[in-house]
Formats: structure tokens, sequence, C-alpha cells
């Protein structure tokens, strides 16, 4: 716990004398404002972790229910076609997913690389001939 103990001397020092304790008691605060902080940061940082894990958790099991999910369509679909069709069946669709997000996110991508702010620049251009009296 921080330290903040009061000296036991008379109610009334002299101006000389609270100046000569200025220095120890700035750097007694500093010391303790920065211990807090440092129990502060460790206190945050223990849940964050736990936070973390917890989430890794739900992400494992989620993809655990997803599997099932998988099973159990093509368990779904045998039951119209042979396993072995109702398996491949499934993984088409979802190889067929899994290349439609990948062309988007390349899209996406190619938006936005370079991270150069393309407009603000032409306008800050812009800007500077008005400025200059330059078109």
């Amino acid at each position: 716990m921080i330290d903040a103990k009061i000296p036991e001397k008379s109610a009334r020092q002299s101006l000389g004398g609270l100046l000569k304790e200025l220095p120890d008691r700035i750097s007694r605060l500093v010391r303790s404002e920065i211990q807090l902080a440092k129990l502060e940061v460790v206190t945050k940082m223990k849940a964050a972790g736990v936070g973390a894990g917890m989430l890794a958790a739900a992400a494992f099991f989620a993809l655990v229910a997803f599997a099932v999910l998988v099973a159990a369509a093509i368990m779904g679909l045998a039951n119209v076609v042979p396993d072995w069709l109702a398996a491949i069946i499934v993984a088409v669709v979802f190889l067929l997913l899994a290349v439609v997000l990948a062309l988007l996110g390349v899209k996406k991508l190619k938006k936005g690389i370079p991270p150069v702010p393309e407009d603000s620049l032409d306008s800050m251009k812009a800007d500077v001939r008005a400025v200059t009296g330059k078109d």
C-alpha cells in the first residue's frame, strides 16, 4: 500500500523546514505512484490473460461444433446419395466458399494497399496550389 506518513513534528514548521522536506516527499510520492501504476498494470494484464484464454477455449469448442455439423451434413446427404459422394459434395461446397472468400479478401486488400491517404494528399496539394496561386 502507499506509504503516506506525516512527520510527528510540531504543527507549525518553518518555510525552510518545509522546503527541506519537499524533495523527499516528492520522491516518495513519485515512487508510490509508480508502484500503484505497476500494480494496476499487473492486475489488468492478468484479467486480459484470463480473457484471452477463455476466447481461445471458445474458439476451440466452436471449431469442434463446426466439425460435428459438417459430419451431420455428410450423414444427412448420405441418405440420398452414396456416402463417398456426400462427402465430396460437402467438400466442394466448402472449397467454393473458400475460393469466394479468398477472392473477396484479395479484392479488399488491394483497395487498402498501399496504405497512403491518396484523397487527403490530393486535397492538400490542391490547398497548396490555391494558397500559392499556382494551378
